[in-house]
């Protein structure tokens, strides 16, 4: 073994100790932000199986009616624009800002149990930041840094989320996940140099409307993405995999 890769490996073992790597097989699909040059993208799919969605395909079930663009200074809305392979946004983030996304209009779905019919919808979010400053929830279900290195709050409704799992995923797969306490704080170490998108979800069994639709339940899943400037040289993403065929 090249002595280059004995440092690399040494370095990689000092990164993970006391962290738990898992592959990053999330049991559905969200959205996430990534910033390329100047706009931000919107992306469908699993991030940590470097997964995305395409047009004609699973991503046309989004509008994407939703995108903001946060500041100090305010607050402003942000287009979308549909592309074969993300939602294009005008804007990028610097230091100190966000831009969110809600998607509302997932189509709805039905389960049936012992005879009873159960409408759920789904809620997918994400929000993009540039750093670790604090920054307040503004999303239903909300993920964001507290201004700590590595720490970060769980809201629902602007209240701080309780016992809601976390997971944190690099495009290479190796993730971790953990709990936010009774004030919705959750922290992981952030080893890899590179992009996280962080994950949560949560269910809402309280009925309600969307529109002129009634639902049983809701579900909310959320993504914080996030680069970190320093730590170890992150190991390559797998091969993309396919986009879904079906359409329905």
């Amino acid at each position: 073994m090249h002595l280059t890769s004995i440092a690399r490996l040494g370095a990689l073992a000092a990164a993970l100790l006391g962290a738990a790597t898992v592959c990053g097989n999330a049991g559905a699909h969200q959205i996430w932000l990534e910033q390329k040059g100047q706009a931000a993208h919107v992306y469908f799919g699993e991030f940590g199986d470097n997964l995305r969605e395409a047009s004609p395909g699973q991503l046309d079930k989004f509008r994407i009616q939703s995108a903001t663009w946060i500041a100090p200074s305010g607050s402003k809305p942000l287009q979308a624009n549909k592309t074969a392979g993300a939602f294009v946004l005008n804007g990028k983030v610097a230091a100190g800002e966000s831009i969110i996304v809600e998607e509302n209009a997932y189509p709805s779905w039905e389960e049936k149990k012992d005879g009873k019919a159960t409408r759920t919808v789904w809620i997918p979010a994400a929000r993009l930041v540039a750093d670790g400053k604090a920054q307040a929830p503004a999303l239903a279900l909300d993920l964001v840094p507290t201004g700590k290195p590595g720490q970060f709050q769980v809201s629902y409704k602007g209240k701080p989320l309780a016992e809601a799992k976390v997971n944190a995923v690099v495009q290479s797969g190796w993730g971790k996940e953990a709990w936010s306490d009774a004030q919705g704080l959750v922290s992981f170490p952030l080893p890899w140099k590179g992009t996280y998108v962080l994950e949560v979800q949560h269910t809402d069994k309280t009925a309600g409307q969307r529109g002129a639709e009634h639902y049983d339940k809701a579900m909310y899943v959320t993504t914080l993405s996030l680069v970190q400037p320093q730590g170890v040289a992150p190991l390559p993403a797998g091969p993309a995999l396919p986009p879904s065929k079906d359409h329905d």
